[in-house]
């Protein structure tokens, strides 16, 4: 099993060129199911979960063809990939793919629109708490959905097609929002979604339905109309750049020291984290290209956060920030509220020397002069990189294992941060 090997101490200078979002990518693979023209995806990053999902769409019928060879540019893969969804062969989506990610649940939304009907596997547990797929449901129902569970499955069925209605989540959910943004495109008569979710994510993906022929407004607030159409065309466009990536190489550099210009971001998509960043003594300058941050290394000022839905703190943040606040100068309050169980990189950040506390939902963190390298376990995919920025600033050797949980996420991390001077590789085996 690979593992990453960090001597830490180097500051990062250079260029780091932001992937597209992996969480934007998803859906709008998912949403090439809606149309039996071609999708064209711009900037689609290569990650396990991305190619894993390119597995479940080839299930169903979806081919799949990239422009062209493979680019890789300054680190990163730059492709541009074409979905066909011509003819759609299956719509059961088996447990032995579904269990492997839980995102491929949202396949259900789309299959029914276009077919009248989907059996999915449910989806399973998660690592960082419950995600339930009740919200999913319940607004597949109001759209007219017969839905039955039955030996693990979601055998859902629409014969007459899906009609438009009202729905309001109880809670805000993104994966919930994409599923009935896909469903209600091809819904006959017009849904309202109250208490939606706000991601950019979200707003990437219905720039593309509309782009297929959906008639969508209103993403990006709570409140988002859909007004049915009969049928949906091919479309191209681009995955905006991940936001979560974006915040993980600022946070680095804000650990570390350096000068690091974070090409190709875009600061509107997490304003909430460059401003705490400012906060802390961290320069952070906007341009044409992107982003640039600059840090001096000494210890940065603490910092209270808490994890909230766009445009608050994102949750897929809360590992790498705390990771940081080890190294504050002073204490820090992190209070998850998101999911329930997103605190178990605490104890492996304990074993680099870290002092943190649980109480409930918050994390209280003492800072402390300087961390030292250990071996540590990588829990899930955000836990997994807060411990990368950990160990660029710890004295000595990191191991970091199971860092599969990486290759989820993050594109060509080992080499994005060893191109701006960090002491990391990968060791096989």
């Amino acid at each position: 099993m690979d593992r990453i090997k960090i001597i830490g101490g180097n500051k990062l200078n250079g260029i780091i060129p932001i992937s597209g979002a992996k969480n934007a990518a998803l859906p709008l693979m998912i949403a090439s199911l809606l149309t039996d023209d071609i999708l064209t995806l711009e900037n689609l990053p290569h990650l396990v979960d991305v190619e894993l999902l390119i597995r479940i769409l080839g299930n169903h019928g979806v081919d799949y063809s990239v422009n062209g060879r493979r680019e890789r540019q300054d680190g990163n893969y730059f492709r541009t990939v074409h979905f066909h969804a011509r003819h759609i062969v299956n719509t059961t989506a088996p447990y032995d793919l579904v269990a492997k990610m839980r995102a491929s649940f949202w396949v259900i939304g789309s299959l029914l629109a276009r077919m009248g009907e989907a059996e999915v596997s449910l989806p399973g547990g998660c690592a960082i708490g419950t995600r339930p797929v009740d919200f999913i449901l319940d607004g597949l129902r109001a759209l007219g959905t017969e839905i039955n569970i039955e030996n693990g499955y979601v055998r859902a069925k629409a014969s007459k097609g899906l009609l438009g209605g009202q729905y309001t989540f109880p809670k805000v959910t993104v994966g919930g929002t994409h599923v009935m943004l896909m469903a209600a495109s091809l819904a006959r008569g017009d849904t309202v979604l109250h208490n939606a979710a706000c991601e950019p994510e979200i707003v990437n993906l219905a720039e593309c339905l509309n782009r297929m022929g959906a008639n969508i407004t209103g993403a990006g607030t709570p409140k988002i109309h859909i007004s049915g159409v009969s049928s949906l065309s091919g479309a191209r466009i681009k995955i905006i750049p991940d936001r979560i990536e974006i915040g993980t190489y600022a946070m680095a550099v804000a650990m570390t020291g350096g000068d690091v210009m974070l090409k190709g971001a875009d600061p509107q998509l997490l304003d909430s984290v460059l401003q705490i960043l400012r906060q802390m003594g961290v320069n952070i300058a906007e341009n044409a290209d992107g982003i640039r941050i600059q840090h001096d290394g000494n210890a940065i000022e603490p910092g209270d956060i808490e994890t909230r839905p766009f445009p608050g703190f994102p949750t897929d943040l809360q590992a790498q920030f705390m990771g940081l606040m080890t190294r504050a100068n002073g204490t820090s309050h992190i209070t998850e509220t998101i999911f329930e169980n997103r605190f178990m990189h605490v104890q492996e950040l304990v074993r680099l020397g870290a002092r943190i506390s649980l109480s409930g939902q918050t994390a209280i963190v003492e800072g402390v002069a300087r961390l030292q390298g250990a071996q540590v376990m990588a829990t899930d995919l955000r836990a997994s990189v807060s411990l990368v920025i950990a160990g660029l600033s710890a004295g000595g050797e990191t191991i970091i294992n199971r860092v599969y949980h990486l290759d989820r996420g993050f594109e060509c991390l080992e080499e994005k941060l060893s191109n701006c001077g960090a002491d990391i590789k990968r060791v096989h085996g």
